[in-house]
């Protein structure tokens, strides 16, 4: 037996009968050779992590805008923080955690520049809208290598997709990396939110510090072991009644106080003009869009071309492009 046969024995004899082993998965959009060692599942996530995209995470901004000081989340460091709660799930349910791992860690490829200010602005200006889910499976369906795409499992590109909007994944991994985004970025914007002063931890409702705790760890950890405890045996990913109540009330304070907050989210107006005048720009000049993108303008048209390559842009590579472009530069006389 190879390796990769080894461990696929390994699935069905350890995993929950509610798992979806690497043998069943649906495939990929197009066929390829078995490695001898990694299971189907274990070579998204290797794909994921070697892809452009996934590099750019480092760069773009997970909710506050360019803050100052190193210990503020990226996109990155949400992706990982994800994979983390989602393959802790996984693992206590008997789960695939190498296919929890691989929609977690390219759940978030597709995100705009400025965070969901970038999406907004996105959605606003593109016919029929922008979401920046649908955007990630884009990326590993047709953007990474050259227009081939990553060429992933159904399974992990559902998860993907599914990780927010109205669509459930089939599968329970799937399912855990959509509720372990909204546990990672909850908990992790409340931790931003006090490091930056814009709330204060008297500010956290009694009611969910006395229901989920008072930390980032006992926030994560508390909706973490409930989620093991309510679906163990169970063919769903499931909360309490008590801890997904807590878990509404901390989303709606969170809204109120640090998403809509004008101090945290005051330079967005900015960010957003920047997109809406680089992309009427390359509308205007379409001969400036990379090679790589001139095949996307030809067979879907500038719109769809010219969002693929602002959506993939980082915020610092956003702001240099706009200077370039508009801002003017000091000159002297010799």
């Amino acid at each position: 037996m190879t390796i990769r046969e080894q461990l696929e024995e390994r699935e069905r004899k350890d995993l929950s009968p509610f798992a979806c082993q690497s043998v069943n998965s649906q495939g990929r959009q197009r066929p390829v050779e078995p490695c001898p060692v990694r299971t189907c599942f274990q070579r998204d996530v290797d794909r994921i992590v070697h892809c452009k995209a996934f590099r750019r995470l480092k760069r773009k901004t997970q909710v506050f805008l360019q803050p100052e000081g190193d210990h503020y989340r990226t996109r990155m460091t949400h992706t990982l923080e994800v994979a983390r709660v989602a393959r802790t799930i996984a693992r206590g349910l008997g789960l695939n955690e190498d296919l929890t791992e691989a929609a977690a860690l390219g759940h978030d490829l597709g995100h705009t520049p400025f965070g969901h200010a970038g999406e907004r602005l996105l959605n606003e200006i593109m016919p029929g809208g922008f979401r920046h889910n649908e955007q990630s499976l884009r990326v590993v369906d047709k953007l990474e290598n050259d227009g081939a795409g990553l060429n992933l499992t159904y399974e992990v590109r559902r998860g993907i997709l599914c990780h927010s909007g109205g669509q459930m994944a089939e599968t329970l991994e799937g399912r855990a990396v959509r509720i372990a985004d909204k546990i990672a970025y909850l908990s992790a914007d409340i931790d931003d939110a006090l490091r930056g002063g814009i709330i204060y931890p008297l500010d956290i409702p009694a009611c969910v510090a006395q229901e989920l705790g008072d930390t980032h760890s006992e926030r994560i950890n508390s909706l973490v072991m409930d989620i093991i405890h309510t679906s163990q045996g169970k063919n769903d990913i499931l909360q309490s009644p008590e801890k997904k109540k807590a878990m509404g009330q901390l989303s709606e304070f969170m809204f109120e106080s640090v998403y809509l907050n004008p101090r945290a989210k005051g330079e967005e107006g900015k960010a957003q003009e920047m997109i809406r005048r680089l992309f009427d720009y390359y509308m205007d000049h379409r001969d400036k869009l990379p090679p790589e993108f001139q095949e996307i303008l030809l067979t879907e048209g500038p719109q769809r071309a010219v969002c693929d390559y602002i959506a993939g842009m980082t915020d610092a590579y956003a702001v240099e492009t706009y200077e370039d472009l508009f801002i003017p530069k000091s000159w002297t006389v010799k």
